[in-house]
């Protein structure tokens, strides 16, 4: 796979893409969005990728927003075009059949942001910094900002955090549930890729369905959610995963899931 703004690296199940434009504080365009859906659509196929790791290249951005020197010349037609293009990529994201986690190296800004949140979880380095700050701009969060935050940290901290477009500091975002962790910025990597081999390790067809129920039932009734939960939790009695890891606990061995 060869991309312009992105790095690949594919190691013991886990996918590393780190988007590759330091100079500009790696800014999202119309180029990296389509390359962004370019690789997450090969990833899916991937048979040697459990688990993918979402980053920014240098220490001080993981993505600092949309590219403003790219938007300033939108016209109203051409703006929504590009919000949808955000849209229909961060949805595939957020629906994504593997976990992806976001290792937010610095700032997240407006689509920067946007991207983390699409993603199932969000490990932060200690210098990173949050923030939908689109109203500085005389625009609103365009990439599905206004729909993730709330369900993330709440109506009305999301309603101050857009309206201000204040920035947030690593801490206070793990305070308020945008983070996952907070850890040192030379470990980020790291324990990004310790969580994603450790997911890597259990049951794909468990992940995936875990992952299913939990989006899916957010947006159900609990009635409704638990039918859902319940049909998913017998569909893995179909899998020879299933037999394979209840077999391995038996035994008191390590399971050899193979996702079928």
């Amino acid at each position: 796979m060869n991309f312009t703004s992105l790095l690949i690296e594919i190691a013991d199940g886990v996918a590393v893409v780190t988007i590759n434009r330091p100079a500009a504080l790696n800014a999202l365009n119309s180029d990296v969005l389509e390359e962004l859906a370019t690789v997450f659509a090969e990833l899916e196929q991937n048979e040697d990728v459990a688990c993918v790791i979402l980053t920014g290249s240098g220490p001080k951005a993981f993505v600092a927003g949309a590219d403003i020197a790219a938007m300033q010349s939108l016209d109203a037609v051409s703006a929504e075009h590009f919000a949808q293009l955000g849209h229909v990529l961060f949805n595939s994201i957020e629906n994504f059949p593997k976990p992806v986690i976001a290792a937010v190296n610095g700032f997240a800004l407006g689509g920067g942001c946007e991207l983390a949140m699409a993603c199932d979880i969000r490990i932060a380095a200690e210098n990173a910094r949050f923030g939908q700050p689109e109203v500085n701009l005389g625009v609103i969060p365009g990439f599905g900002g206004t729909l993730r935050l709330p369900k993330l940290i709440g109506k009305g901290r999301a309603k101050e955090l857009i309206f201000t477009g204040d920035l947030i500091d690593a801490q206070e975002a793990y305070r308020i549930g945008l983070a996952n962790k907070v850890v040192p910025a030379e470990e980020l990597l790291t324990k990004a890729r310790s969580m994603a081999t450790k997911i890597a390790a259990k049951g794909p067809v468990a992940v995936r369905f875990a992952k299913e129920s939990v989006d899916n039932g957010l947006e159900m009734d609990q009635a409704r959610a638990g039918r859902f939960e319940a049909g998913l939790f017998g569909l893995c009695f179909a899998t020879s995963d299933q037999k394979e890891g209840m077999q391995a606990f038996l035994e008191k061995r390590p399971a050899k899931f193979t996702g079928r």
